[in-house]
């Protein structure tokens, strides 16, 4: 039986223990394959979880090899997000190598993929590079909102908060960059890059991409390839070359130098800049490249 002494210290014992600070829930541990994945899924998860990007800012995730580092994140993920269409070749590899107990998400299923270029160079028969149009991005936030809903249920209203607040972000940059692109004439809106990056922007906003290496950074243009393009730019007068965070600049700098064109600024294809550069975020991201891409097609 209690003694009288403890029933009357019982009140005082709950009432300090109420005061105490509740324990914090330990953050959803989640792995986004590369910089601007990591953003997207960081924007809808917040606090309520700690994403380890691979693949960090100016990293080519094409030619990516990962570390006994990256396999233990992905060995203690809950959540593993990749982009799919075989943009991360090495992934299947890395899942399988680490054990991971985690869900793998493809953030790009429900998306119809764009026809690659006869030389896939690398992912199969379509163009991975899908975040290049916002409306895909509306899809892949959708898919990652609901993966973060159903692996944490305790946050789920917060995920699809966030998820309904950026989205209307999207709108916002999806209606800026149509309205600058419309600006220009058709024949003004053609633009030589280093590699096949940007085809869903050019199919979205009405622009006409030429490179002179595919989709695949792994893979070298052909010496037929950028005497090709060269023809092309002295003959249309092509004026916006530009090159990319992730690309050797000295094949862009010769199709320049022959075809007597001027480089751009850089562009951001395949992953952010650091915090300090132009583009640490997909928003930025996709503000900064429209920006560079209309100074450069003015002059066409």
């Amino acid at each position: 039986m209690l003694s009288r002494r403890l029933l009357l210290s019982l009140p005082a014992v709950a009432l300090f223990a109420a005061t105490l600070p509740a324990r914090a829930t330990e953050p959803l541990p989640v792995v986004a394959s590369f910089s601007i994945l990591g953003d997207l899924v960081a924007q809808i998860a917040g606090p309520a979880a700690a994403v380890k990007v691979l693949v960090g800012p100016d990293g080519d995730a094409h030619v990516y090899q990962p570390s006994p580092a990256d396999a233990k994140a992905v060995a203690g993920a809950k959540l593993i997000f990749l982009n799919g269409l075989g943009f991360e070749g090495w992934m299947s590899r890395l899942l399988k190598s680490s054990g991971t107990k985690g869900k793998a998400i493809t953030v790009t299923q429900g998306i119809t993929p764009r026809a690659a270029a006869k030389d896939g160079h690398g992912h199969g028969n379509v163009d991975p590079h899908a975040w290049q149009d916002v409306g895909n991005v509306h899809v892949m936030v959708a898919t990652i909102a609901t993966a973060l809903a159903d692996a944490d249920a305790a946050n789920a209203d917060a995920y699809k908060a966030r998820a309904a607040a950026y989205r209307a972000e999207l709108d916002a940059l999806d209606a800026e960059i149509t309205a600058q692109v419309s600006a220009l004439t058709p024949a003004q809106r053609r633009v030589i890059t280093s590699h096949d990056a940007f085809g869903y922007y050019g199919k979205a906003y009405g622009v006409s991409f030429h490179a002179p290496q595919g989709m695949n950074t792994d893979s070298e243009a052909s010496a037929k390839d950028v005497a090709r393009l060269i023809s092309q730019i002295r003959k249309e007068k092509i004026k916006a070359v530009f090159v990319e965070n992730i690309s050797d600049p000295r094949l862009t700098q010769q199709l320049a130098t022959e075809a007597g064109a001027t480089i751009g600024g850089a562009l951001y294809s395949d992953a952010l800049s650091p915090a300090s550069g132009p583009a640490p975020s997909y928003l930025t991201m996709m503000r900064h490249n429209t920006k560079m891409l209309i100074a450069g097609m003015i002059k066409n």
